[in-house]
């Protein structure tokens, strides 16, 4: 444990997985993480049940890897500890059908926030709500475990109703992998409105929205498409990747004097902190949760349009002929 940041942070040496190796855990899903969850789980000699419908194409690659595969009904009744890690658009019909089958005393484990910060899902009160969140997509997940390395994750506790709900969520994040890089504490609420905020303003919509602006006024004052493309989204894993592995003074350090004083100087003229703080204000007071919710059982018919048009833009097509054209884009098949 450290005191240097606000947020307690844990370890290895902080967790005992001895905390869970005598309960079951049922991991509902079989996705990006979920693949991740249990295969780690059951190398760090913790019993695993995975819980998918008799319909899912997943039940077979599960087996393979000898992992038991039940419903999901049924692998919550058998568990202590059920971990959803279903899509947040489905995890609330996923819950009213195991809801029954949880104990007084077991834990229902998140690695999202979403749908207990905005009251999708209402446990009971006498069963834990924890969460683990690795920071990582699952295939890195798996892969940083099987090399005895680790990835970064967040630990929150919203019900302890056993007194031992913090423990046994280190148990589990040691069991996946966390704890060897670090495992941050936080809450559902921080958890769930900061890493919406990021998606939106930042990591996903903010990144895209940029390289596409660049590309466009690129383009429209007459530059050739490839030039901007290279300019404007090839080149990005390549500062991210110096940003990544020692922060922002990593990336200036790297870059041609030039690049870094144009940077300091005119990077600030395209970025809107007021939409910024709207996009916040829109995470904190639910109505991004309203209107994606409502989105969903409306069957998604914005998110469509939006999806189409993305697959519709210029750069995509500018992008798949470039990577088509150079040795990398075959690495990357």
């Amino acid at each position: 444990m450290t005191d240097e940041f606000t947020n307690e942070i844990y370890y290895d040496e902080d967790a005992d997985v001895s905390n869970i190796e005598d309960k079951t855990v049922a991991v509902l899903g079989y996705g990006s993480q979920g693949h991740a969850h249990a295969l780690n789980l059951q190398d760090s000699g913790v019993d695993v049940v995975v819980g998918l419908q008799k319909s899912s194409a997943s039940r077979e690659a599960a087996e393979d890897e000898g992992l038991a595969v039940t419903t999901p009904v049924d692998a919550a009744s058998r568990s202590d500890i059920v971990t959803l890690l279903v899509p947040d658009t489905v995890q609330p019909t996923v819950y009213e059908q195991i809801r029954d089958e949880l104990d007084a005393g077991d834990t229902l484990q998140f690695a999202h926030g979403f749908n207990i910060h905005y009251g999708q899902i209402e446990p009971p009160a006498d069963v834990d709500v924890t969460m683990i969140a690795p920071k990582s997509p699952g295939h890195l997940v798996r892969r940083n475990y099987t090399k005895d390395e680790g990835t970064p994750g967040l630990l929150a506790v919203y019900q302890d109703a056993t007194g031992e709900a913090k423990d046994e969520a280190l148990a589990y994040a040691k069991a996946i992998g966390c704890t060897r890089a670090g495992t941050i504490e936080t809450t559902f609420r921080e958890e769930t409105e900061t890493d919406l905020f990021g998606e939106q303003a930042v990591l996903c919509g903010g990144v895209t929205d940029l390289v596409k602006a660049g590309f466009e006024t690129l383009v429209d004052a007459g530059y050739s498409p490839e030039m901007a493309y290279f300019e404007c989204l090839n080149e990005m894993k390549l500062i991210v990747d110096l940003m990544y592995e020692g922060g922002n003074m990593e990336m200036w350090n790297s870059v041609s004097d030039t690049a870094e004083y144009g940077g300091l100087t005119r990077g600030e003229a395209v970025i809107d902190r007021e939409g910024m703080e709207e996009i916040l204000e829109s995470v904190q007071n639910g109505e991004f949760a309203r209107e994606w919710i409502s989105e969903n059982q409306a069957h998604r018919p914005a998110y469509k349009q939006y999806r189409q048009a993305e697959q519709d833009h210029q750069i995509e097509e500018v992008g798949e002929r470039l990577r088509d054209l150079f040795a990398w884009g075959a690495e990357q098949e």
